[in-house]
């Protein structure tokens, strides 16, 4: 469902589309796509898509996101959507993959270890 999330992405600027499709405990799916601004810091994330689209049906016990690109090694969520992820599971399961099938699975506390540690937490 990701690489469905894809296909509907914005990236003009970059043509660098991705996907997310982010579980629910509840076994719910809502999908996100990157959506690119020409002021390139309002550009959108696919994982804080899903989020929101996950937060509009009234979910956020998030068990998994499944994140596709087409790039040489798997993507990573960039700080922002690691720090928006944490916020509601700081330990969320993160399967990402290439167009050419190239994987890597992995916790999001390995990559933010300390996700509440600074000036509100």
């Amino acid at each position: 469902m990701a690489l469905v999330a894809r296909n509907a992405a914005y990236a003009r600027y970059s043509d660098f589309k991705v996907g997310a499709a982010l579980l629910t405990k509840r076994d719910k799916l809502y999908l996100g796509c990157n959506v690119e601004n020409i002021s390139f810091g309002l550009t959108m994330c696919a994982e804080r898509v899903a989020v929101g689209a996950a937060l509009t049906d009234g979910s956020d016990d998030f068990c998994l996101i499944a994140i596709i690109a087409d790039s040489k090694e798997p993507v990573m969520p960039c700080g922002a959507c690691r720090q928006v992820l944490a916020e509601f599971n700081p330990s969320l399961r993160i399967v990402s993959s290439t167009l050419r099938g190239q994987t890597a699975d992995f916790r999001l506390d390995e990559l933010l270890p300390h996700p509440t540690q600074g000036i509100l937490g």
